[in-house]
């Protein structure tokens, strides 16, 4: 039962109790919650812890008011939260389960490989990432052809390596050919269930799950798009999207517009070479007109750590001229407060460095990539 209001716990906690356990859980759209820890603020350093962890088993009516009490309204920060956490509205309260063994399962698209993979462990309730950094060796990792689809003899295969007895395989396997349907036609990106486990009566049971949408497939899922939760989601990059800007908000002080995702992270990798941490990635694409620049201005200095803002962009079909008018026009339009670092590159670039250097506005130009890294970092030294 999903409860957003602390005073509906006890009620939620009494139509749920049957003796048992109650399992109290932060809802929050990041992993690692059970061993994450629960602050007053945002900020770690500067708010008071106010509990270890963000999954927490009740016995009693009042260890599920203490717990949930405690979770509903303060930031829970893990290891896939970042440093500021991620504010907890809801919480979620199920029966307890008889648990006899813990595992980890996933479903999702390898690169590297071109196919999706399963991932599966015996290590079951830990991040993922800290048993592939610790003793990779437990993860089991195995290939399915996309044309093909998860086959019988694989789920078995899966389920004999993590060890279950016979009399579970039946039921396993249909219960992984079923996740591999849903993942399947969810257009999912990655489905997640940590733990899954294997009760009492050795039945696979699915106790916490985590699906991942692939956001170019939303319009084939109206019903999915409709769950969505902006509250849950970063408001610059919610913004961001509105603008129809490719926005992802990073941990750093320089903020990036480039135009071209290649350049994009390219541009980034030098910031990093230059002392300095990229704040963003934010393409805006061909059309660095006026309009998507002072966008793209607004939601960059949205994000308080940035200190500076390193404008790098390569003319080929959008002429440099062009763009360097649109710049200075948004510079103008929006009040810059820190430094601007522009580097324009192709065509009519010559004529673009003139007009940014004559236009009256506080702009730093750049003549090339490093030029524009040192004048970046220089810039962020000096501030």
């Amino acid at each position: 039962k999903v409860v957003a209001d602390a005073g509906q716990l006890g009620a939620a906690f009494d139509e749920l109790h049957d003796g048992g356990i109650i399992a109290v859980k932060s809802q929050i759209h990041a992993g690692g919650r059970g061993k994450g820890t629960l602050y007053d603020g945002e900020n770690p350093a500067a708010a008071n812890k106010v509990q270890e962890g963000g999954v927490k088993i009740a016995k009693t009516r009042d260890e599920a008011l203490e717990y949930g009490g405690k979770m509903l309204g303060n930031y829970l920060h893990t290891i896939q939260t970042g440093e500021t956490g991620k504010k907890v509205l809801k919480v979620y309260l199920e029966r307890g389960t008889n648990i006899k063994k813990e595992f980890y399962l996933s479903m999702l698209l390898d690169r590297g490989l071109a196919k999706h993979i399963i991932m599966a462990s015996t290590e079951g309730g830990m991040e993922i990432e800290e048993v592939a950094a610790h003793t990779p060796e437990k993860i089991i990792k195995v290939p399915v052809e996309a044309g093909i689809g998860l086959q019988p003899w694989q789920a078995r295969h899966i389920l004999f390596r993590l060890g279950l007895p016979k009399e579970s395989l039946k039921q396993g396997s249909a219960f992984l050919m079923n996740l591999w349907k849903a993942y399947q036609q969810e257009d999912a990106s990655m489905l997640e269930i940590n733990p899954l486990v294997q009760t009492d009566k050795d039945e696979l049971i699915a106790l916490d799950c985590k699906f991942t949408y692939d956001d170019n497939a939303l319009y084939r899922h109206p019903e999915t798009g409709d769950m969505r939760d902006l509250t849950e989601e970063d408001p610059l990059e919610v913004k961001a999207s509105e603008y129809n800007l490719n926005y992802v908000k990073l941990d750093g002080n320089v903020g990036c517009m480039v135009n071209g995702a290649g350049l994009a992270m390219a541009t980034m990798d030098i910031v990093k070479l230059a002392g300095a941490e990229p704040a963003n990635f934010l393409d805006v694409g061909g059309g660095a007109n006026v309009e998507t620049v002072s966008n793209g201005f607004r939601i960059i200095l949205g994000d308080p750590n940035v200190k500076a803002i390193f404008v790098n962009i390569f003319g080929g079909i959008v002429q440099c001229d062009r763009v360097a008018n649109g710049i200075v026009e948004a510079a103008k339009q929006v009040n810059i407060t820190v430094p601007l670092i522009v580097r324009l590159q192709g065509t009519n670039a010559e004529i673009a460095r003139e007009i940014l250097e004559k236009s009256g506005v506080a702009i730093i130009v750049a003549t090339t990539l490093k030029d524009g890294a040192e004048k970046v970092g220089a810039a962020i030294k000096a501030g």
